[in-house]
């Protein structure tokens, strides 16, 4: 992936390129309904992310696999998100969506957004100009923290 994105960008780009992450979000059943464009588009209108790529994709119940560029997709499921289809890059390769699609339940349609952070692409850079590197990074799941909170919740009521 890294690859096809320093073959796209200018070096210019590239001094300010901040973290890039990926996800897959799933949803049961089989229609995107746009419901989530609003708040993507937000984020990117606010300059916090930029898109990269953006894959739909569904799997129907014998876990079949379609993947979906946004040209392919209705436009109501789709909803303000249509306007970037010209300015995403082609990042993914065939294998990247193979294995995300893994994740993908049967019967589910499903997301693979690629974005960077561009609230952090300054701090990026300058860390690099400083003769610094990234060596380590993590991420943990909203769940998790939902799940942390409310297990010290349930503690402290059981303290009083």
């Amino acid at each position: 992936m890294t690859e096809q994105l320093t073959k796209k960008a200018p070096e210019d780009e590239l001094d300010e390129l901040g973290p890039v992450d990926w996800i897959v979000v799933e949803f049961p059943g089989s229609k995107f309904k746009g419901e989530i464009a609003p708040t993507l588009v937000d984020l990117v209108d606010r300059d916090v992310i930029r898109i990269l790529d953006l894959l739909l994709m569904k799997k129907d119940d014998s876990g079949t696999l379609d993947v979906y560029e946004i040209a392919d997709i209705e436009e109501g499921e789709l909803g303000e998100l249509r306007n970037y289809e010209t300015a995403l890059a082609t990042l993914l390769s065939e294998e990247d969506v193979v294995a995300a699609a893994e994740a993908v339940e049967p019967g589910s349609s499903a997301a693979l957004l690629v974005w960077e952070n561009r609230w952090a692409a300054p701090f990026g850079s300058a860390v690099r100009h400083a003769g610094g590197q990234l060596v380590a990074s993590g991420r943990i799941p909203v769940q998790a923290m939902l799940a942390a909170i409310e297990h010290e919740g349930a503690q402290e009521s059981e303290g009083d």
